[in-house]
């Protein structure tokens, strides 16, 4: 899809449909060279949140048709409205078959205009994607081709919405691949293309590199598969490799069965989506790879599926990680925090100063936030407030758990250094979480569990069910704010 800017007139636009974003009751505020035309509106059109009306221009302006777009209150906007907003215009642009959609940028209060279309822009390319590869018939309206944002001084913003929406659908394509299409090894082959791509030194480990390297958690969950284990090393050196260097870690479970502990049926096939932190790591290497921020980066993605059969390992097992740390398996469909565990030792080893890592770790997330917010654990204060300020610049939402000494307590094993489950249900997230800090040593590592929020249940007029590719923009704006200097 092409994403262009141009700063000229909105009735000199040439587009299938342009859309007019107008706050509620804002009709006689449309621009002037629109009004004739938005006239035909004033009944029609109260500029509610989320309310779209198209309008036929009868050949008064350039563009064929006007998509009048409800903004709401001015002072209830924020920036995830502003990109949900134009999610739902680009597809109600899409339903009347327009292949290109332009978007006048609108005054938002003190919000620069970059900044608006930049989150426009975002909206826009998440809401037009489409997961069409195992379809056999073409859908009944054809893609967007091009978006053409209106407006002055909005280049930069634009072009930065641009990069990391069509990461984050990058990360979605690969989320939302079924287990037999997305092994470990094909997911390592993706990696490799985006590297190549991107100029970014990238190493896998097959099976026996992982078995040189030491890596007895991720190994031990892929006893029970056909499918060899896969450990993906990225290396970003945007400030040549000197460091210091910033380690940004996903879970890439290809397939989780839950293994000997096996899950229910019912939703199992969903579980294709457990891979959604590597995908977000993926996604991540794209965009970083286009803005290039001086900064060294290390991004690390164990992957495998988790499949039960006579090898298979087992409650009651007992396995060491790359960390030295030994942990007793009480369930085999809690193998998230185990692969992790040795992906984060391994960062930590090369020497990453901080960490920060996505999963879908844990089902009780969802109890403690549902799908609004993701959950946050660290074992630092300072730099969990430097990620959750990149979580909010990025549009994203997180919460703070909390991460008391008591709470080491829960999994502790009485003939290993812990366990990987709690011997209770309570503080599921908060335990699955600090599991991990404890293969890390002193380095600030900050863990999101996206469990919550990296599926959406059901077609919205933002977006199709689905992956939904969240904490791409988040590590993004997070290695950001880290080239930046806010390290």
């Amino acid at each position: 899809m092409d994403v262009r800017v141009v700063n000229q007139p909105l009735h000199q636009v040439e587009a299938d449909v342009i859309v007019l974003p107008l706050f509620e009751g804002g009709v006689q505020a449309a621009a002037a060279e629109l009004r004739s035309v938005m006239s035909q509106a004033a009944d029609d059109f109260t500029g509610e949140y989320g309310q779209t009306l198209v309008i036929y221009s009868g050949g008064q302006i350039a563009a064929r048709k006007v998509l009048a777009l409800g903004l709401g209150k001015e002072d209830k906007l924020d920036i995830r409205k502003l990109r949900r907003a134009a999610g739902m215009a680009a597809r109600a642009a899409r339903e009347t078959a327009a292949k290109s959609v332009a978007f006048a940028v609108p005054a938002v209060g003190s919000m620069p205009a970059g900044q608006v279309a930049q989150f426009m822009v975002e909206g826009a390319v998440h809401g037009l994607f489409r997961f069409e590869t195992y379809k056999s018939e073409q859908p009944t309206k054809p893609n967007v081709e091009e978006i053409v944002m209106v407006g002055q001084e909005i280049e930069s913003g634009v072009t930065y919405g641009r990069i990391v929406a069509e990461a984050a659908n990058l990360s979605r394509q690969v989320n939302w691949t079924p287990g037999n299409h997305m092994t470990a090894t094909k997911l390592a082959a993706v990696a490799q293309d985006i590297c190549e791509q991107a100029g970014i030194e990238i190493e896998v480990y097959d099976k026996q590199g992982c078995q040189e390297l030491g890596l007895g958690l991720l190994l031990a969950v892929n006893q029970g598969s056909v499918e060899e284990p896969r450990f993906i090393v990225m290396r970003y050196k945007g400030n040549g490799g000197q460091g210091p260097w910033l380690g940004i870690v996903g879970k890439g479970l290809t397939m989780d069965t839950g293994g000997i502990s096996i899950k229910p049926s019912d939703g199992m096939w969903d579980m294709k989506y457990d891979m959604s932190g590597g995908g977000a790591v993926l996604g991540a290497v794209k965009a970083i790879g286009e803005l290039k921020p001086k900064a060294d980066i290390l991004f690390v993605v164990p992957s495998t599926d988790n499949m039960p059969d006579g090898g298979a390992y087992k409650p009651g097992d007992v396995i060491s990680g790359l960390s030295g740390k030994t942990v007793e398996i009480r369930s085999t469909d809690a193998e998230g925090r185990l692969i992790l565990a040795d992906g984060l030792a391994y960062a930590a080893k090369q020497g990453c100063t901080k960490l920060i890592e996505a999963s879908t770790l844990t089902g009780a997330v969802q109890i403690a936030l549902g799908p609004v917010r993701m959950g946050i654990v660290s074992n630092n204060d300072e730099w969990e407030n430097e990620v959750y300020t990149a979580i909010e610049e990025a549009g994203e939402r997180g919460w703070k758990l909390p991460h008391d000494q008591e709470y080491y307590e829960f999994f502790k094993s009485p003939i290993a250094d812990m366990s990987n489950s709690g011997t209770a249900r309570a503080a599921g997230s908060t335990v699955g979480g600090l599991f991990l800090m404890g293969h890390v040593g002193d380095v600030p590592c900050v863990h999101l569990d996206i469990a919550s929020q990296a599926w959406n249940h059901g077609a919205n007029k933002f977006e199709d069910e689905g992956a939904t590719g969240v904490a791409v923009r988040s590590f993004v704006r997070a290695a950001v704010r880290w080239a930046e200097g806010n390290r």
